[in-house]
């Protein structure tokens, strides 16, 4: 399948390791003691025409030292081999260049204040993304994609690009909710 895009999906951790603080497998990333995330990269995913390209064969294994220059944006070793094995594996031929490709992309984003921003009475999706864009020089609201859960809080950001790594428009499909949406962002207190 073609790969028409990238998808840097970033998961809001205050949300997802609400309930999670002493789940021994979320440990790294939920119980404190290796410090507070924002966000984490869930995965970089490949965009086909209507879908991702998922669970290519490969025949590369991942080694600890694939793992641990990467545990800062994804504290967690078990989702990282996921999504090499996912993801990463239909878009080159080694983890060590799916997961360089990843820092690439997180280490170039700049983080506006959401716990501040989550503080705001009447918050909204486009908030959200206005904040990002605001801090972010090149991208735009429209490149900007979230995911809200049934309650109302935010739960990913998914940033999209096109072939060549540089800001796209989302579909509507990575878009989410339009701007007007009210969110609510816990920030873990």
């Amino acid at each position: 399948m073609p790969i028409t895009g990238y998808t840097l999906a970033l998961s809001w951790s205050p949300e997802y390791c609400r309930g999670r603080e002493t789940k021994a497998s979320d440990a790294r990333q939920c119980s404190g003691r290796a410090g507070r995330f924002g966000f984490i990269v869930h995965g970089l995913w490949p965009e086909g025409r209507s879908t991702w390209p998922q669970w290519c064969p490969s025949q590369q294994r991942l080694t600890s030292r694939d793992l641990a220059p990467n545990l800062c944006m994804t504290p967690s070793t078990a989702l990282l081999a996921h999504e090499w094995a996912k993801h990463g594996a239909c878009m080159v031929k080694s983890p060590q260049a799916y997961f360089r490709v990843t820092r690439i992309l997180w280490n170039s984003l700049r983080w506006p204040d959401y716990d501040r921003l989550g503080r705001r009475d009447e918050l909204t999706a486009g908030d959200i993304r206005a904040a990002f864009t605001a801090a972010n020089r090149g991208w735009h609201p429209d490149h900007v994609g979230l995911v809200v859960n049934e309650r109302g809080w935010l739960k990913e950001m998914r940033l999209c690009y096109g072939k060549d790594f540089r800001p796209a428009a989302c579909d509507r499909r990575r878009f989410g909710p339009d701007d007007a949406t009210p969110v609510k962002i816990w920030r873990g207190l």
